[in-house]
């Protein structure tokens, strides 16, 4: 199943570090990043779940949970959060899911849906497009998708950063433009009539193009 920006995150039950959890029902009133890996104890992997455990606060302010999967046992995984917090300062502190039986890599078409057997035997390369970021918002539907090679490591400032934008242009009819940052100004898009930005920003705004105004991002 091929998944989309705007598609309904396909929902499951798995087993994590946290125990058993329902996707859908786990996520809540909440937001929810899920970001995978193609097998435990791999490099560049250890380096991006240490990191992501030091960002945890930031997204805790911004209502959003944090659960990462990797194809190994659950088991697995608690022996890998040791080497995490000793190699990177800090352990995993958001649930892992064990996807032993690949159901939750199919299910994102991150692994081809028609691919037979277990986790047992397959190698990092094996699974090397398990290596996806997913934006999935409180109605459960994909807000973004990233996807990196397992050599070059996840930024996930950049993610933080992308979860603002999708967060804002959830809230108001705003899109932002490029490299663009918290405060910074917005773009109002073409949709809405310059009519509606006069009653809608009566502070005004700044017109480059009939196509492309900007205004002070809205609080």
């Amino acid at each position: 199943m091929s998944l989309r920006i705007g598609d309904t995150a396909p929902d499951f039950t798995a087993e994590t570090t946290e125990g058993t959890l329902n996707f859908h029902d786990w996520i809540g009133e909440s937001w929810c990043i899920l970001f995978s890996h193609p097998k435990d104890f791999t490099p560049v992997c250890t380096t991006e779940l240490g990191y992501m455990a030091k960002l945890k606060p930031e997204f805790d302010k911004r209502n959003t949970k944090i659960i990462g999967l990797s194809v190994d046992p659950v088991d697995n995984h608690a022996a890998w959060s040791k080497d995490i917090e000793e190699t990177q300062g800090t352990a995993p502190n958001y649930p892992m899911i064990g996807d032993t039986q690949l159901e939750v890599a199919k299910l994102y078409d991150m692994l081809p849906a028609d691919l037979e057997g277990s986790s047992e035997g397959r190698t990092p390369a094996d699974n090397a497009t398990v290596r996806s970021v997913f934006v999935i918002g409180p109605d459960k539907k994909i807000k973004a998708m990233l996807v990196y090679p397992m050599t070059s490591g996840r930024d996930f400032n950049e993610v933080l950063r992308l979860l603002d934008s999708v967060q804002l242009t959830a809230q108001h009819t705003v899109a932002t433009p490029v490299n663009w940052q918290p405060g910074q100004d917005v773009i109002i898009p073409p949709a809405v009539s310059d009519e509606e930005a006069q009653k809608k920003y009566p502070e005004g705004y700044k017109t480059l193009k009939p196509y492309l105004r900007t205004v002070k991002q809205p609080s």
